[in-house]
């Protein structure tokens, strides 16, 4: 898509050392579209204010554009309103803020399950409310092709269990977990539901209101926006029922020396001065996926990851952390050279990718791995730069040998 990859000004310069930039590390954070550099320059040169407590031209021009974004997010995601989505500075953020406010509620000890999988961004928030002595975790466990085991989860369900925590894509294996039927097992028994959405989002199409997830989580700059910004959905059951993880200007509605009554809406969970300039650019960075046909991106993407992946397993000398149904991300281990220094070697091909354990050490624990060296895909990328990728990977193990 070449068309697409034009957009992006990273990709026009050769880097330091002469190479030009094959980057594949957009797991981890993605490159940005001139639009969104452009969006966050004008608003910071023409139209910066802080929002929602002044009455003056700037301050209100600023407060429309931010709610423009809330509408925008709430269109992505296909949530029934945008009073259901609340600006963060990340999905971290997103994901401390249930586990502290969910934990709040809970006057016995309860149960949380999270997946052998997961983000540590999805699985310490929860740890801390195991620290705190107010709950105990379980772990949908995965299998030795490294797919998850989800017919575990109903079994590990008792009734102290309140709440699950689960991704919809790995960042390591790439898989798509059926966290719709997560949320139709969690219901039947009252449980609410955590996805963690940061690597779904930018690479397919969601639904919050078919899945029926209680609580969904995105981040702008995994998804060719900002970084500093992330957007939680939250039913607003819980947006009204839940007392928010931090307080301060702007979430109230009334206060008096001994009385506080919060704001309705999302406003009740947004403390504090917003990343006005973050979330403007958020919007941006999505009207780029449909502006340039969100599906056909999805279908490009998705066949650079499977030309990859069959290349990988058909060399013989790859471990691929992948259950056969790759998507976005593939994380392997070469024969007899460290993830790390694999991609230090590639570095000075001109080729980004990102070695260690991803921020997931249960599973690579699960496998015996100290880690793996990742490759993850975006709409810029090419065939011809996967080509090139492999050819250096050749020509790194004839020197690593040779060396030898």
């Amino acid at each position: 898509m070449k068309h697409i990859r034009d957009q992006f000004p990273i990709f026009k310069k050769m880097l330091p050392n002469g190479k030009p930039l094959v980057y594949f590390d957009s797991a981890n954070s993605a490159q940005k579209p001139q639009r969104v550099i452009d969006r966050l320059t004008k608003f910071y040169t023409e139209e910066y204010s802080s929002v929602g407590r002044s009455i003056h031209q700037l301050s209100i021009n600023a407060t429309e554009c931010l709610e423009q974004s809330r509408i925008t997010v709430a269109k992505f995601l296909n949530a029934s309103s945008e009073e259901e989505i609340i600006f963060t500075k990340s999905a971290t953020e997103a994901i401390n803020s249930i586990a502290e406010s969910f934990g709040r509620t809970q006057k016995k000890p309860y149960e949380i399950i999270c997946t052998e999988l997961e983000h540590h961004s999805n699985y310490l928030p929860w740890h801390l409310q195991r620290l705190q002595g107010k709950a105990s975790l379980k772990f949908i466990p995965l299998k030795d092709d490294c797919s998850l085991d989800i017919d575990k989860l109903e079994e590990l369900i008792t009734k102290k269990t309140k709440i699950i925590a689960i991704t919809q894509l790995s960042n390591v294996t790439g898989e798509i977990i059926d966290v719709k039927k997560v949320c139709e097992i969690a219901h039947k028994k009252g449980i609410a539901v955590f996805v963690d959405g940061t690597q779904a989002a930018p690479h397919m199409r969601v639904d919050v209101q078919d899945i029926d997830c209680d609580f969904y989580c995105i981040s702008g700059h995994k998804m060719y926006g900002p970084s500093g910004v992330g957007a939680l959905y939250a039913k607003k059951k819980w947006i009204d029922e839940l007392t928010p993880y931090m307080s301060g200007g702007g979430t109230v509605a009334k206060v008096t020396t001994d009385k506080v009554e919060y704001a309705s809406g999302p406003k009740k969970w947004e403390a504090g001065t917003h990343p006005i300039a973050e979330i403007v650019a958020l919007k941006e960075a999505i009207d780029f996926y449909y502006d340039n046909d969100f599906d056909a991106m999805l279908k490009y993407e998705h066949e650079l990851v499977e030309y990859a992946y069959k290349k990988m397993i058909d060399r013989g000398d790859m471990q691929v952390l992948c259950n056969g149904k790759p998507n976005a991300v593939l994380s392997f281990n070469l024969d007899g050279i460290h993830n790390s220094d694999l991609a230090m070697f590639l570095d000075q091909y001109g080729i980004a990718t990102r070695p260690g354990h991803h921020c997931t050490q249960i599973l690579h624990n699960k496998f015996g791995l100290s880690g793996s060296c990742r490759i993850s895909l975006g709409v810029y990328n090419t065939r011809e730069e996967l080509d090139y990728f492999f050819e250096c990977i050749d020509s790194i193990k004839k020197a690593v040998i040779k060396g030898k």
